[in-house]
Order: structure tokens, then sequence, then C-alpha cells
């Protein structure tokens, strides 16, 4: 039960007879009133326990956009309902109306649809639904919250989507016109022409220039169906808010475009999120939707507060690919990463495969290394060209071992770690 605002004003209305006649009677004869009033609103109240539920709710939506939740109410009862439905969704389902005032005639039904606009990326969960049903006073009602459980899964927005199909259109480009200077297994034969200063003697073919009695050489485009690897850290050091966004986030975003990059341009493409066992795993060998197949994956992802488990990332690479790839690692190039485990790892693999480490740095580093009016300012931009340089220092490690690594900012991540791969694609290093 519960009762009303309109039940406490008429309670406080009571004060002017008790004030005017101030006597153990009026007191108990208002009593008696209000009690009367109470029992006889809530008799006549319908009851929620002869309200039937039917809940509707979309599959998917991506982060941003908005969607509709449906709830259907079938009124049971042989009286008129009068009821204020209240959704129990979590805060960053983003519902707009969650209560709704509802007139229900008896037998009949009525959908109310809730509004969301989602803020966070992962499974939305409903579980319950409470109903208020009111007299035809509405003094008192009677409540009850009946389960009613629903998912909505809210998959990334990613929104370096736009900048997929100008990529595209440089690696078709490059694809089909630009030479590559060397002869490796990431190559084939295309063409002939002339020779151009700069280029390779490797790629002189002999036969060739003695039949036109000028120097040919051969030129050479990327393969296809080579093999990409992406890792993404889901450990402690991706729970980072860069931005008012977790580095994971950003870290899939990334992973969004140079996987439907890649598998546009004609590579194999394998996903793994991990940090001590595997979050989700993707591959483009099924044959299906890659996109579809990854933002689904991706969609329930969060960083799990643990160290991540640097000596199982070979074993897991193999197990996904046992030939020659391009493993992209997105993880932290943070002073605070586990450098004595990650170093090592690359090193190893960098034996096998070409390595490429993404990283997201905060904007926030190149701000404060700037301002310097203050002793505070000072101080704090100190704290920042130290952490800068020991990512840069730390980057340079992992060059010498053989490592590519991308440092940038996360609106240029998805970008500067696409352009990567479309130079290694179109030089023949994979």
């Amino acid at each position: 039960m519960a009762i009303t605002g309109r039940f406490v004003l008429l309670a406080l209305a009571g004060l002017i007879p008790i004030l005017l006649f101030p006597t153990g009677g009026t007191i108990i004869a208002w009593l008696a009133l209000l009690t009367v009033v109470l029992i006889a609103d809530l008799a006549l109240a319908a009851s929620a326990r002869t309200v039937l539920l039917h809940r509707s709710l979309p599959e998917n939506v991506r982060l941003t956009e908005g969607t509709q939740a449906h709830l259907t109410l079938v009124n049971g009862s042989r009286r008129t309902l009068r009821a204020q439905v209240r959704e129990a969704w979590q805060p960053s389902a983003g519902a707009v109306n969650p209560r709704q005032q509802v007139l229900v005639r008896a037998g009949e039904r009525v959908r109310i649809t809730v509004a969301l606009l989602p803020t966070r990326r992962g499974d939305l969960h409903i579980a319950h639904t409470t109903i208020r049903s009111y007299g035809p006073l509405r003094m008192a009602a009677r409540q009850r919250t009946m389960a009613t459980p629903g998912r909505l899964r809210v998959l990334p927005e990613f929104r370096s989507k736009r900048q997929l199909p100008a990529k595209l259109r440089k690696l078709r480009e490059l694809d089909g016109r630009a030479a590559v200077q060397i002869r490796g297994a990431g190559t084939e034969f295309d063409s002939l022409r002339d020779y151009v200063r700069g280029d390779d003697v490797r790629s002189i073919d002999w036969r060739a220039t003695a039949r036109r009695r000028d120097v040919v050489v051969r030129t050479w485009r990327p393969e296809r169906d080579r093999r990409l690897v992406i890792l993404l850290d889901t450990s402690r050091t991706s729970a980072a808010r860069i931005e008012d966004e977790p580095s994971l986030d950003t870290g899939i975003e990334a992973a969004l475009l140079l996987a439907v990059l890649a598998e546009r341009g004609g590579d194999r493409v394998d996903f793994l999120a991990f940090d001590r066992r595997v979050r989700a795993r993707v591959s483009s060998a099924s044959r299906g939707n890659l996109l579809g197949a990854l933002v689904q994956a991706m969609a329930p992802l969060r960083s799990e507060l643990i160290e991540m488990d640097w000596q199982q990332i070979p074993g897991q690479v193999r197990s996904v690919s046992a030939h020659r790839s391009l493993l992209v690692l997105l993880t932290s190039l943070d002073s605070g990463a586990p450098e004595e485990g990650l170093i090592p790892m690359l090193g190893q693999l960098a034996l096998r495969h070409l390595v490429v480490v993404a990283s997201v740095r905060d904007p926030l580093l190149g701000r404060l290394r700037l301002e310097r009016a203050t002793a505070s300012d000072i101080y704090r931009a100190s704290a920042a060209e130290r952490a800068l340089l020991d990512r840069e220092t730390l980057a340079a490690l992992l060059r010498r071992h053989g490592v590519e690594v991308v440092d940038a900012e996360p609106h240029e991540l998805p970008s500067q770690l696409a352009d990567l791969y479309i130079r290694l694609k179109v030089t023949g290093r994979l």
C-alpha cells in the first residue's frame, strides 16, 4: 500500500476543524473519516495482481542511438486500472520516461513506450516493473513489483566507420598502382615497367631488359589472404579513462576500423580479447558478416581489474595462426604498464610475426606540459613531461626489437593504425 500527496493534504486540512474545536471528539472523528476514505479508495482500486505484462525489446542498438522499449499491460480485473507504471531501467540506459500514467478499462490492454538513449556499451538488463494502482479518489494505491526480465545489447558506436571509405580507396589505389621495391613473402608479380632511379636492382627483369634494350623492372603488388591477428588488452590498464572514455573503448574503435579494412582488402582477420583468459574470439574464416560478429563480441567486453598474463599471449597467437601474421596488440604504454613481461614477449613474437603495438595517449599530457604560469603548473608540466618521456623510451625500446609502435590520441589512433596497415601492405612486409 502507498498513500499519495492528496491524502496528506486531506490530513493536513483536518487541522482546521481541530484548531477551531480542539476536543478529543473532533480528533477521533477526523481520524475515523481519514480511515474510511483510505479503506474505501483502496477497496475500489483495481488489484495489481490481476495485471499481465508482456515486454518487447529490440535485440541491439548502437551506442548513442535512441531506441524504444515496449510494455503491454492487460487488465484482468473487473475494475478500471488507474495506475502509475515504473520501469526499473539502470541509469546508463538513458530512459527518458520510465514512469508513466495509464488508464486501462476492465479486460482491455494498453501498450506503453519507454524511450531509451544508452550512454554505455554492453548488455542492459531490466528485471522488474512496479505498478501502483490508485483508487478513484487517488488517495491511496495498491503497489506490486513484478518480474519482467529483458535484455538490450548496446553495440560499440564505431565512430571511425566514416573513415572507412577513404581508407579503402587509398588501399585499392596503392594496391593497383604502387610498385613494391623488394621481393618478399607478402608480394606477388604485377607488371613490368621502365627502371627509375631509386628502384631496387633486385627487381630488374634481365630477360625483358635484353629484349627491349632498356632497363625494365618487375613491379609487385601485395598478396591477398594474408593473416591479421588483433589482440585487445582487457586487463586493468584498459580501464583508464581518457577524454571521458575508457581506453578499452578507444581500442575497440581502432580494432573495428582495422579489421573491416583488412577484411575488405582481402586478408584473413582474427580478433582476440584477452587478459588472463579469452574474453572474446572472432574470425573472418567463418565467411559470415565480420563487422556484425565483431560488434556482437565486443559489446559486452569490460575492463577486468587484473594484471595481463603476457606469457600466455604467444600460445594464444599460435592457436589462431600458425603462419607468419601481422599481430596488432592494443594495450597501454603508460609508465605503470608491466614492461618486464611485455618487452620479452614482444621480442619473442617479433622473431616469427610482424608485430604492431598500438596505444592511446592522453591529450591532457600535451596540454599540461605547456602550462607553466604558476608553481603548481610547473610541477604538473614536469610530471606530464616525465610521463611522455617514459612512453617515448618504451616505444624506442620496442622499435629496437623490431616492433612497430602507434602511440596516438583517442581520435587519431584508429586512423593512424589503419594508415600503418596500408603502408605495411603496400610495401610487401605482410
